[in-house]
């Protein structure tokens, strides 16, 4: 897919102590009784003349499951009596879909909500505990990452959809040519590797723009895995000016410099994709799209040699550091609006979307990109079948941490998140900022939102 102009995906800063001013009554429910009535009765309710029920989410990286949504929206709507319309828009122009619509208080009934976004929005969103508790039961539960995401003050205000892991993709081949078999485990191993490869004129390449996935996907567990973090355990003293913390900045410098392609700093979620599908870079940190779009293209996606490029992939996860390793895969989710009129109707469509027969045909067009939001999905018959390098994705969200890890994940973790400032911090040390100084700016920009 073609990269988003950034002078049309902005994504302004969001203040959730100000924006969110949602008034009036709540639309009535469109019709009376469930999904399970529905069924029972074997036809579908009679709900007001041409109700229609609007969902807002991405445009996935991976086409097929767009066109699997779309194909079922039909289905759902005869089920539900209603028309179910699907509008999918750039994953970087989301949140600025939900400030307008709750400023306006109104909008699509359904939106795609990422990371913790129910927190930064929850007086915006209703209650859908009545339907995320039974697929979760029903389904092996969910895992533990939507407990911190979803799921405020006890409450379910999103339905757990599914988790899209990274790992880097790295070319093979290009690794074993300065005999390297295995893809490093430790930062340091990673850039003598980078060094040598981009010598050869094949970099790593790295988003570090203002971009939703990849940016945040690489800074966090970098930050982490150093010793850095936002907060403390508490989430409420700011403690990211660290050794930690300048130390990850430091190696970044030079890791940035010797080893990956400097462009990165402008890149977005599809700038890397399509850097590694044309064989300019070695590796680079991202969802299983490269290699499925690479195999799904295989006729036009090819190598320098002019052989099919998904034969070339492998995948790995982020090397580790003096404290550990780390990964921060992206949990998504459906949220109920509370303007929405169709409030009802909404649930049930979840409800629907989330039925084994309808939600299996989703999660299979994915081929593990995206994978599902409870566990039961880690024993379906797919993992048999799918290739060795997507393999690893199988119990990938197990191992997830997510925006304000090592402390609770709250509102203002998502605030931080919303305004770049850890990407930012990396980034302004990557520009030439000393990692000092870097750090010192995280620190102000953490305490106006943490501790204001």
């Amino acid at each position: 897919m073609e990269a988003p102009d950034p002078r049309k995906t902005p994504i302004p800063g969001v203040d959730r102590r100000t924006f969110i001013k949602v008034g009036g009554a709540v639309g009535l429910a469109a019709a009376a009784g469930g999904l399970e009535g529905i069924l029972a009765a074997g036809r579908a309710p009679v709900y007001a003349q041409a109700t229609k029920l609007h969902i807002v989410r991405w445009v996935d990286f991976i086409p097929e499951a767009d066109v699997e949504l779309k194909r079922q929206a039909p289905e759902a709507g005869k089920a539900l009596g209603a028309e179910v319309t699907f509008e999918f828009i750039n994953a970087n122009d989301l949140q600025a879909r939900i400030t307008a619509a709750i400023q306006s208080g109104s909008g699509a009934d359904i939106i795609q909500m990422l990371w913790n976004w129910p927190h930064l929005y929850q007086s915006a969103l209703i209650d859908v505990s009545d339907v995320a508790e039974p697929i979760g039961k029903a389904q092996n539960g969910f895992y533990d990452v939507f407990n911190a995401t979803a799921k405020v003050g006890g409450k379910w205000l999103a339905v757990p959809h599914g988790i899209t892991g990274n790992t880097v993709a790295y070319r093979r081949s290009w690794h074993k040519e300065i005999g390297v078999t295995e893809f490093p485990k430790t930062w340091d191993e990673w850039r003598k590797v980078g060094t040598a490869l981009k010598k050869k004129g094949k970099p790593v390449g790295q988003a570090l723009g203002h971009s939703f996935g990849d940016p945040p996907t690489f800074s966090y567990p970098l930050l982490w895995s150093f010793g850095g973090a936002e907060t403390d355990a508490s989430g409420k003293k700011v403690v990211i000016n660290s050794k930690g913390t300048v130390d990850s900045l430091k190696f970044m410098q030079a890791f940035w410099k010797e080893a990956c392609d400097e462009g990165g700093l402008a890149w977005d979620d599809t700038n890397n994709n399509r850097a590694f599908h044309a064989s300019d870079i070695s590796a680079t940190l991202n969802g299983a799209s490269i290699y499925i779009v690479a195999k799904r293209q295989k006729d036009k996606i090819k190598d320098e040699k002019g052989e099919p490029l998904w034969q070339d992939i492998e995948h790995a996860p982020l090397p580790g550091g003096p404290a550990g390793q780390f990964s921060m895969f992206l949990p998504f989710q459906h949220s109920v609006m509370k303007y929405s009129k169709n409030q009802k109707l909404a649930k049930d469509f979840l409800k629907w979307l989330h039925a084994k027969e309808n939600y299996e045909k989703w999660f299979q067009s994915n081929e593990a990109y995206s994978v599902g939001s409870t566990k039961v999905w880690e024993d379906h018959a797919m993992w048999s079948k799918v290739d060795k390098p997507l393999q690893m994705y199988q119990r990938a969200a197990r191992l997830t941490r997510t925006l304000g890890h090592a402390g609770p994940a709250t509102a203002k973790a998502t605030e931080s998140y919303t305004k770049y400032i850890i990407v930012d911090m990396y980034a302004n040390a990557m520009k030439g900022m000393k990692a000092e100084d870097a750090a010192k700016w995280a620190e102000g920009e953490l305490k106006k939102i943490y501790e204001a």
